[in-house]
C-alpha cells in the first residue's frame, strides 16, 4: 500500500465502477461480489501501480534509435 493523497484515494474509488463493469463483462463478478471496498481498492491500486511503474521504467530506457522515444508519429 502506498501513502495515497486525497486525489489518489478518490481516483481509486472512482475506478471501482469501471472495474465492476469489466468484471461483469468478463463474467467474473461473482467471485468479487462480496469483497470489501478496501479489497477492491487494493486490486485497483496494484494494477495502477504496476502500470505506472512500467511506464516510468520504459520512459527511462532508450529505444532502438537511441532516443527516449521511438515513435513513428511525426508530430
Amino acid at each position: 500500500m502506498i501513502d495515497k493523497t486525497a486525489r489518489e484515494a478518490q481516483a481509486i474509488r472512482d475506478a471501482r465502477t469501471l472495474f465492476a463493469e469489466a468484471l461483469t463483462e468478463l463474467g467474473l463478478m461473482e467471485p468479487f461480489f462480496n469483497r470489501t471496498a478496501a479489497e477492491i481498492d487494493q486490486l485497483i491500486e496494484a494494477a495502477v501501480t504496476g502500470y505506472v511503474d512500467s511506464m516510468l521504467a520504459q520512459g527511462a530506457r532508450k529505444e532502438r534509435t537511441g532516443t527516449g522515444h521511438d515513435d513513428p508519429i511525426p508530430f
